[in-house]
């Protein structure tokens, strides 16, 4: 047997599709099960976790801890992508999630290391904050 061959089953093919669509924002294996349930398909949870695991690995997701609940979530990002070099916001409203990838993260990175001698790493580094639609649809004072 020349390799282990990469196949995927139905349920793998909705948990990827799923991740998808949410790829602007995160989920947990939770949200995962709660909707394909909703939708009256049975999924095992053990196949949720382990397929997020394998997505982690080869990239295609990346998971962060939830600052207020220490949960794992997870954020469909594809093939290639990389997030070391750039911090991320999400809004603690609608769980939006942004890649700060701009000339201004160069800038604070050089920064800190030609005045202060800090390397900032950025892997799974969230600031948190309100979007600005959600800030739309807030009053200024309770954002």
């Amino acid at each position: 047997m020349p390799g282990k061959q990469d196949y995927r089953t139905k349920p793998r093919t909705m948990i990827l599709d799923f991740l998808k669509t949410k790829h602007d924002g995160t989920v947990s294996a939770t949200d995962i099960l709660a909707h394909f349930t909703a939708q009256g398909v049975s999924i095992n949870p053990a196949t949720v976790y382990r397929y997020l695991n394998k997505l982690t690995a080869e990239g295609q997701v990346l998971k962060y801890t939830e600052d207020t609940t220490q949960k794992s979530v997870y954020q469909y990002v594809g093939a290639g992508h990389s997030c070391k070099d750039h911090i991320h916001v999400q809004c603690v409203r609608c769980g939006k999630l942004l890649h700060l990838e701009c000339d201004f993260m160069h800038r604070i990175n050089d920064h800190l290391r030609q005045d202060h001698g800090f390397i900032l790493q950025c892997d799974g580094s969230i600031l948190y904050g309100v979007c600005e639609q959600c800030a739309k649809e807030v009053p200024p004072d309770q954002a």
